[in-house]
């Protein structure tokens, strides 16, 4: 993936200006490409009229290679040339304030090196054209050397990749969603006009037809496989082998159709022996999205956060907001699901598990069952307010689970609330705040305002 890089410009002070301000470009690319993996950035060269304007947007918009663009006015750029451009912008856009030296020369300063380093002007008219369009974009000020400054660039890269991917998001929903639940409904086709989403849904009967085509072979084979990572705690191998057949099943489905986002309903399991458990853990660690009770946002945003952590250190899963122990000053919140929670947020080494469900009346479902980890994150949902999307983003810090619970046979995280329970469990209540999130240690609240601002959603940082 790569990212376009330009700088602004125009003919006033000759061609020999215009040579180095290429130059310098360059070198900077070179650097800041040294410093960053996720993304390649790709100089494209100075922008000097209103035609190359255009067209330059025009390449970003329509490279699929290109998941955004980074603008520098190293010298002065009449900004009435990028108009056109800019208004038909599609992609995330960084506007880079810097210069390429980092000290005046004092002694040796004179109008030539005052034309040509004019970032102070040229960047000034750039944003003033932006901001009166409208244009969403991240403005880095700084020296582009300096770790801060590359560290947002990075940041801002990674949120770009994720715009991208969401953009090309397709979400499968075997069944509806949870009959009488508001928070998990939505518009969909709005999702798909703001964020790019194709949510399609299947009955239940097209995913168990799929899992009647598994082979014994092909169950065996990776049951094989997932017992030697996991410590099998049951005798019920049957009821393991069935997990695994959805397993199969499922990846086959969504890769068939090109889905990489899933939602499942414990009220439509027509044709099933049992609710998806272990099949859809391992599919969420693989970095599909999932969303229970055929929450589609909910899957849809742990598809992209997933994508958008690539790299980072830390854990991104689906979660619900189960129960509290609500000891004074202690409070903490219990994260779980009935079966659905990701392995990659496990401290302990899952065990796989086989136990009744008192719910879906199903056989008992076997799962992976263990603590979780610990460290500073986010919890965040998007709920539809009819008129917008909202994106809300609470601090949270995952903590060890104070006691042990040996009867409670799924896996689990608990979490403090910031800046205290009640503070933070009434800000949730009040701005409309579901009981699904996706919960991350490895992203942070300014991702998500950029993934807002972005996106053109609205965003409640609770912190």
């Amino acid at each position: 993936m790569k990212i376009y890089f330009i700088t602004g410009s125009q003919f006033l002070y000759g061609e020999e200006t215009l040579k180095q301000v290429e130059r310098d470009s360059i070198k900077m690319v070179d650097y800041i490409n040294a410093k960053i993996d996720r993304v390649e950035i790709v100089y494209k060269g100075m922008v000097k009229t209103e035609r190359e304007a255009t067209k330059f947007v025009k390449e970003v918009n329509y490279e699929d290679e290109c998941v955004g663009m980074m603008v520098w006015c190293h010298t002065f750029s009449p900004a009435k040339m990028w108009i056109n451009g800019m208004k038909s912008l599609q992609k995330p856009m960084l506007h880079l304030h810097t210069q390429f030296n980092r000290e005046l020369p004092y002694d040796e300063i004179d109008m030539d090196f005052m034309n040509l380093n004019q970032s102070a002007h040229g960047d000034r008219e750039f944003a003033y054209v932006l901001t009166r369009l409208g244009v969403p974009r991240v403005s880095v000020a700084g020296y582009y050397q300096d770790e801060d400054v590359i560290k947002e660039i990075s940041e801002w890269a990674d949120v770009a990749v994720a715009v991208d991917y969401s953009k090309k998001l397709k979400v499968c929903r075997f069944g509806d969603n949870m009959r009488e639940v508001a928070v998990t409904d939505g518009d969909k086709v709005e999702a798909q006009i703001k964020l790019g989403w194709q949510v399609d849904y299947y009955g239940i009967g097209d995913i168990v037809a799929e899992i009647n085509k598994v082979t014994e072979e092909e169950t065996e084979a990776l049951y094989n496989e997932i017992i030697s990572l996991y410590t099998l705690k049951t005798d019920d191998v049957a009821s393991v082998k069935e997990q695994v057949k959805y397993e199969i099943a499922l990846k086959r489905f969504l890769a068939k159709n090109d889905y990489t986002a899933l939602t499942t309903n414990f009220q439509d399991l027509h044709g099933l022996k049992q609710l998806f458990g272990m099949s859809i853990q391992r599919l969420m660690a693989e970095g599909y999205g999932f969303g229970a009770e055929g929450d589609w946002k909910i899957s849809a945003l742990s598809a992209i956060f997933k994508k958008m952590a690539e790299g980072r250190k830390g854990v991104t899963c689906f979660m619900e907001d189960y129960t509290y122990d609500l000891v004074k000053g202690k409070e903490l919140v219990l994260g779980s699901h009935m079966l659905e929670v990701c392995p990659t947020v496990a401290s302990t080494k899952p065990t796989i598990e086989v136990h009744p469900l008192g719910i879906g009346d199903r056989e008992p479902p076997a799962r992976l069952v263990f603590d979780g980890t610990e460290g500073d994150g986010i919890a965040v949902c998007m709920v539809d307010m009819g008129d917008r999307f909202r994106l809300i983003c609470a601090e949270i810090e995952l903590v060890k689970q104070p006691k042990p619970m040996p009867k409670l046979p799924v896996a689990r995280i608990m979490w403090k609330l910031k800046p205290d329970f009640k503070s933070g469990a009434k800000a949730w209540l009040e701005a409309g705040g579901a009981h699904h999130t996706v919960v991350s240690t490895a992203l942070t609240a300014k991702d998500m305002e950029l993934f807002a601002k972005l996106n053109g959603l609205e965003f409640v940082h609770i912190k």
